[in-house]
């Protein structure tokens, strides 16, 4: 049994991480951790899961917490993250890093975008990228995982294949996306309080969203060209899911069917990537680690849509993905 501890547990990735590390046949979860020096029980914070887990929040001791796991999840926020996960990592523990810490490829980068000082910055551009279905060979041997966004993660598993075999432009590539709210978290905000977000749809961080550099720098690898994506998320009324509606333009004499049997033919063997006939919708996806993916024809441009589950697949399904590849357990394992 692989013993499992939890940085950072209270939110609604943490949550759904715990649901799916139950199912786990190898794994038990020995320490789970806030900040809150009272100690509750998780089951009191995460109602959903009394009677299935039995144990109480710790505030974060390094050596208390190494003793009891073999890999830690840290769900801690940018720059918080890597100060403790550094610290796992000289102890020999393995680690699921759910922050931006280290999805990007420089530290100058990370600074731009996130306005703080890195406190890892050794590690950063060494850390392989944690889409399984993209970058599964540097996971399986690694210590460290950097777990993707959930928006790149919607508009990689369908652009990376079709930038890596020059099937479309590199410009432009516009990625518009839908999101429920749980994708801001769990922490109180105005701007997601129910009378403000219901019955409306709210563009964000229009031109200054932080997955765009990430997006970025991973269609750039498999392009072998510097990328600039136009992405533009969108609040939507709902709790969970995203919908990525992409347009690109094909290289001339592709198609939107060659585009749509490549793809098949990427993800033939991915246990979580369906590539459908028809545009998908968040409903198909609700609660699994799949990722939908279709591909049409309109006017010359192609409209890519994929849905995802913003909790799984964008974030807690995806980290056991990882997790499982690290371990060299089934890749599936409690995800099915």
């Amino acid at each position: 049994m692989i013993r499992v501890g939890i940085v950072g547990a209270t939110g609604y990735t943490a949550v759904e991480l715990i649901k799916i590390l139950l199912r786990h046949p190898n794994v038990t979860i020995t320490q789970v951790t806030s900040r809150d020096p009272d100690g509750p029980a998780v089951a009191d914070v995460h109602t959903s899961l009394r009677e299935r887990l039995d144990l109480n929040f710790c505030q974060l001791d390094i050596d208390a917490f190494v003793s009891q796991v073999d890999c830690a999840f840290c769900c801690l926020p940018h720059a918080a993250s890597a100060k403790i996960v550094s610290q796992l990592l000289e102890k020999g523990i393995k680690v699921v890093d759910f922050s931006a810490d280290y999805r990007l490829n420089d530290v100058a980068t990370f600074e731009q975008w996130y306005n703080v000082e890195h406190p890892d910055g050794q590690r950063v551009g060494n850390v392989p990228y944690g889409i399984p279905e993209l970058f599964r060979d540097q996971i399986e041997p690694a210590s460290l995982v950097a777990n993707p966004g959930c928006f790149p993660s919607s508009a990689l598993i369908p652009l990376a294949p079709l930038m890596q075999q020059g099937l479309i432009e590199p410009a432009p590539i516009i990625v518009d996306s839908k999101t429920g709210v749980s994708g801001a978290g769990r922490k109180p905000n105005l701007k997601f309080h129910y009378p403000e977000c219901n019955e409306s749809v709210m563009a964000y961080g229009v031109g200054t969203h932080r997955h765009m550099p990430e997006i970025d720098q991973i269609i750039a690898r498999f392009s072998g060209d510097t990328i600039s994506t136009v992405f533009t998320p969108h609040l939507i009324p709902m709790d969970r899911g995203i919908l990525s509606t992409i347009y690109v333009r094909p290289l001339a004499g592709v198609t939107a069917a060659k585009l749509q049997s490549t793809l098949a033919a990427f993800y033939a063997s991915e246990p979580f990537v369906r590539v459908t006939e028809t545009a998908p919708t968040t409903k198909d996806v609700s609660n699994t680690n799949f990722c939908d993916v279709s591909v049409q024809d309109c006017r010359g441009m192609i409209v890519i849509v994929s849905a995802l589950d913003n909790l799984i697949k964008g974030a807690s399904g995806a980290a056991v993905q990882n997790f499982n590849l690290m371990f060299g357990f089934d890749e599936t394992t409690s995800l099915l």
